[in-house]
């Protein structure tokens, strides 16, 4: 004999059993294999029905009432539908689907609802398609209000091609103003839609104006002109403040840097040729234009321009965090500090600093006193935060011309 009969054998045996032994709750059908040897709860008898087949029936409970009501207590039990066999001991067959449809799993919808709520579905991403806008070689996009309109007044630059954004209505009197001075200037205009506008500056706060230009480079320190008071002697108390940038690489950095420098009154910026953010149009616009109105210049040796400035006189000022350096350089609170000689501020990398060979050229430190004890990690401030500090309390000091 083989497997399978086995199991259909032993399954009827089991359906023979059930119904051998009825309940109006079948699902005690399946723990009474655990109860062999215990007395029965219920006594059953036979009852005939006119049609002549037995049907299995239960007698008036001869327990006492309390034990009647500890066995009705189970609850859970109830809404199983009732047991019915035929004359041969066959369950009914309308039984089985009752049961399985009662005791169903969920619908797949539930799982789905479920499984939705827990876990959001993710957004459909438009694949954006590329816009083609002819451009020339080697030029770059500037975006923003400012930069657009500094960039035309000072003309630092050679200008292709101006993008204006156009409205439903009538253009607003900025746009009109930008296309005034494109048209004064011999500079196509381009009326696009935003999404253009968004392809051009690469996701940038354009505020509906781009102009294609020429990349703006920095000028070497010994090309620039002589300014008007650098004549002066050290020995008059001439008031020179030159900020010098070692390595500093966030273009947001650089630009708030830039904006604060031309704010404050700063006579001239340098920095490092390498290893340095280059004068992009992130810049620009994190410089609110004045990137377009400062003469940036750079050197490659910025030892040699250190030590050149210090033979002539010029105070080269080192900054430092609250922490204290390991050299012997003498640190000076700004606002202890007094402004007497043509000085050189010094402003190193967002994460370094200045480097050892940079800093052992400096005459003294500059330092920002905190108001507070300070966690290890947040004892210094961000680079453009700390430069609008330290220019502040030392441009604050310009004695004024009489």
């Amino acid at each position: 004999m083989g497997p399978l009969q086995y199991v259909r054998l032993a399954s009827w045996d089991a359906l023979r059993l059930s119904s051998a032994f009825p309940h109006h709750r079948p699902s005690r059908t399946v723990r009474c294999f655990s109860g062999w040897g215990k007395p029965l709860l219920v006594a059953r008898k036979p009852r005939s029905r006119g049609d002549g087949r037995g049907v299995t029936s239960l007698q008036e409970d001869p327990r006492p009432q309390e034990a009647t009501q500890e066995e009705e207590s189970h609850s859970d039990l109830k809404s199983h539908p009732v047991l019915k066999t035929d004359a041969d001991g066959t369950p009914a067959k309308k039984f089985w689907p009752q049961f399985r449809k009662q005791n169903a799993p969920p619908s797949n919808e539930e799982f789905v609802n479920l499984r939705n709520d827990d876990f959001p579905r993710k957004k459909r991403r438009i694949q954006q398609i590329p816009l083609s806008v002819e451009r020339t070689e080697g030029s770059e996009i500037l975006f923003g209000f400012a930069p657009c309109s500094l960039a035309l007044q000072r003309s630092k630059r050679n200008f292709f091609q101006l993008f204006l954004k156009v409205s439903k209505g009538d253009a607003s009197p900025a746009m009109m103003d930008f296309s005034q001075q494109a048209q004064d200037r011999g500079i196509p205009t381009k009326w696009v839609n935003r999404k253009v506008l968004n392809a051009l500056c690469k996701g940038g706060v354009h505020q509906g104006v781009c102009l294609e230009a020429t990349p703006l480079q920095p000028v070497g320190w010994q090309e620039g002109p002589p300014l008007q008071s650098e004549s002066a002697t050290v020995s008059e108390g001439s008031q020179l403040l030159w900020l010098v940038l070692e390595r500093i690489l966030d273009p947001m950095n650089l630009g708030a840097i830039l904006r604060s420098a031309h704010f404050l009154g700063v006579d001239r910026i340098v920095m490092s040729q390498k290893n340095s953010c280059p004068l992009t149009p992130v810049v620009s616009k994190a410089s609110s234009g004045a990137m377009e109105v400062l003469d940036v210049f750079a050197t490659d040796d910025l030892h040699s321009f250190l030590k050149t400035k210090s033979d002539q006189g010029w105070e080269i000022l080192g900054t430092v965090g609250a922490k204290r350096p390991p050299d012997d350089i003498p640190i000076v609170s700004c606002l202890d500090f007094r402004w007497t000689s043509p000085t050189v501020l010094m402003l190193g990398n967002e994460g370094s600093g200045l480097s050892p060979e940079i800093r052992s050229l400096c005459h003294r430190m500059l330092t920002i006193p905190p108001g507070r004890e300070l966690e290890a990690g947040i004892e210094c401030l961000n680079v453009s935060v700390a430069a609008a500090i330290l220019l502040h309390s030392i441009c604050r000091q310009k004695m004024k011309a009489p």
